[in-house]
């Protein structure tokens, strides 16, 4: 029992450290999006940069190894790009789902920046299809993206904190039909950017082929 205590122990740790790491990662990221500071004081970070990320590229993992800080069955994914506190492109939105409904914030900053001032269309796609999928899985109907529709109404505006939405609309067998917004959290019912996703549940065969190396890599960590 002390021993599955402190294995616990070590992987909260790990997980916190990653988190703040991910945390200064964003920051360097917002400010190096933001900065007028001049050229010497650039190249100066620069090199800052470089000398910290030698010592993280000495042991990294393969494409087929997940994170020893993830848990894959338990929907812990540290770097995910959307919601992981260990990525340094996440926003990170919130997300709480249940039920086949997910209701998620966040406040983007000038890094996700597309029109001027605005968010990059790309990003808002992406923030949906996470939303969507969470609505799904907590649905009981777990699934991969197979289309994802989305309408621009308004533009995004950074630096606003957004208010995300999801529904699981539809469920056909293994396709299930889910619809989600993004609004600013002052105005929640004037969706800026709307969509409709179809996601599909995998057959045993095709989770094996796609993730099968991944999963007996999870297994023996």
């Amino acid at each position: 029992m002390t021993d599955q205590l402190q294995s616990v122990d070590r992987l909260l740790a790990r997980r916190a450290a990653i988190a703040d790491l991910g945390d200064a990662l964003r920051q360097l990221i917002e400010h190096a999006t933001a900065t007028e500071a001049p050229d010497e004081e650039l190249i100066r970070a620069a090199e800052l940069v470089r000398q910290a990320a030698a010592p993280l590229g000495e042991r990294v993992r393969e494409r087929s190894q997940p994170a020893a800080a993830d848990d894959l069955l338990g929907g812990v994914r540290m770097y995910n790009p959307v919601i992981g506190a260990g990525s340094a492109i996440a926003p990170p939105v919130h997300i709480e789902a249940a039920g086949g409904v997910a209701t998620g914030t966040c406040t983007l900053g000038l890094a996700y920046e597309g029109p001027p001032t605005y968010a990059h269309g790309g990003v808002s796609a992406m923030l949906l299809d996470q939303m969507l999928g969470h609505a799904v899985t907590t649905s009981g109907n777990p699934g991969m993206t197979v289309r994802l529709d989305t309408s621009y109404r308004k533009p995004v505006p950074l630096l606003t904190p957004l208010r995300l939405t999801a529904e699981v609309s539809q469920v056909d067998g293994r396709r299930v039909t889910a619809t989600g917004a993004i609004a600013t959290a002052e105005a929640p019912d004037e969706p800026l950017v709307t969509a409709t996703g179809l996601f599909v549940a995998l057959r045993a065969e095709q989770a094996q082929r796609l993730f099968g190396s991944v999963i007996r890599s999870s297994s023996r960590t």
